[in-house]
């Protein structure tokens, strides 16, 4: 197979799959190394971008997706009258950034961080798909350990944790970082007065 039909193939079983696919498998399915699935990926999301197609490749660790581009959401959700979801609680935004800087982590290890009971928040999260039971810690009693899933990558637009913003080192780099989203919530606002 040449490599215009390796795109169009891959492609095709992205598009079938309709979930994340691992290099390893398309390694696997079209025995090839995993450096030439790279190559091929980064061919077919050159071709999307090139094409102008409503959707888009995206990187998910070790995985490959094909996702809609954002700015047909709107379409979408008309489309298939698809609710709007509620916005995650500033607990919930807290609960994922404990988890997703630290994990995996178990629900002692939230509420000790954020000084309250995290139970709800834990299981709301679970149900949105955004956290996951990663296994137990071998300690008494054997308590749950909790990670981030694919779904929170993709709900936060990035290929791995490694994306994420870094913690600020000290309580001085916490209050800038503060007063600069203060500083761009003000002078967002002015722009949309003038």
């Amino acid at each position: 197979m040449n490599k215009k039909e390796l795109i169009s193939a891959f492609e095709a079983v992205l598009f079938a799959s309709g979930e994340p696919m691992s290099i390893e498998r398309f390694s696997q399915v079209f025995e090839i190394s995993p450096d030439e699935v790279i190559e091929v990926m980064d061919a077919l999301s050159q071709k999307l971008i090139k094409n102008s197609n409503g959707f888009e490749l995206v990187r998910l660790e070790n995985m490959y997706q094909l996702a809609t581009k954002k700015e047909y959401a709107l379409y979408i959700k008309k489309a298939f009258d698809i609710r709007r979801r509620t916005p995650l609680s500033p607990a919930a935004l807290e609960v994922l950034a404990v988890v997703a800087y630290n994990q995996p982590v178990t629900k002692s290890f939230i509420e000790q961080v954020r000084g309250v009971d995290c139970s709800g928040v834990v299981t709301t999260l679970i149900e949105k798909g955004l956290l996951e039971e990663r296994g137990r810690l071998e300690l008494p009693g054997k308590p749950l350990l909790y990670g981030t899933t694919k779904n929170f990558l993709r709900s936060f637009s990035i290929s791995d944790l490694s994306e994420l913003p870094p913690l600020p080192k000290n309580e001085q780099e916490n209050t800038d970082i503060g007063e600069q989203l203060e500083l761009t919530d003000e002078t967002s606002d002015k722009e949309n007065e003038n």
